[in-house]
C-alpha cells in the first residue's frame, strides 16, 4: 500500500537552496546528511511545511536540476501575498487555468520550478 510521495530536487549549493526553501518559502529542515561534515556539499536535506515533505540534495546523481514539483495548497493567493511581502521572484503569478484550478509558479536558484496548486 503506497502511502506518501516525496519529490526530490537537485541542486548545486546547500545552503543557497536552504536559504531559498527554509528562510523563503516557510519550508523548515527537518534533517541534514553530509558525506564529510566539515563541508557544505554535498549534502541530502529533507525540509517540511505544513505536513508536506520535500528532499533537496546537492549529491551527484540525486536526479536532475530543471524539474517541477506540484504542491496542492488551500490559497494560492495567501501564499503569493506572503511571497511577494518576501521579494521572491513569482515566475508564474496566481493564475485560474481552464481544467479549472489555480496556479502559481516560483523557481529557485537550479531553475527547479514549484507550482503551487490550489483545486
Amino acid at each position: 500500500m503506497l502511502k506518501m510521495a516525496i519529490p526530490l530536487v537537485h541542486v548545486s549549493n546547500a545552503a543557497a537552496a536552504e536559504e531559498f526553501y527554509c528562510k523563503r518559502l516557510g519550508f523548515r529542515r527537518e534533517f541534514a546528511h553530509r558525506a564529510n561534515e566539515a563541508m557544505p556539499d554535498p549534502c541530502y536535506m529533507g525540509i517540511t511545511r505544513d505536513g508536506i515533505w520535500m528532499h533537496v540534495s546537492s549529491f551527484s546523481g540525486d536526479g536532475v536540476s530543471g524539474g517541477v514539483v506540484n504542491l496542492i495548497v488551500e490559497n494560492v493567493d495567501a501564499l503569493h501575498a506572503e511571497f511577494v511581502a518576501k521579494g521572491i521572484p513569482i515566475a508564474v503569478k496566481p493564475v485560474d487555468q481552464t481544467w479549472g484550478t489555480r496556479e502559481m509558479y516560483v523557481k529557485d536558484a537550479d531553475g527547479n520550478s514549484i507550482w503551487f496548486i490550489q483545486p
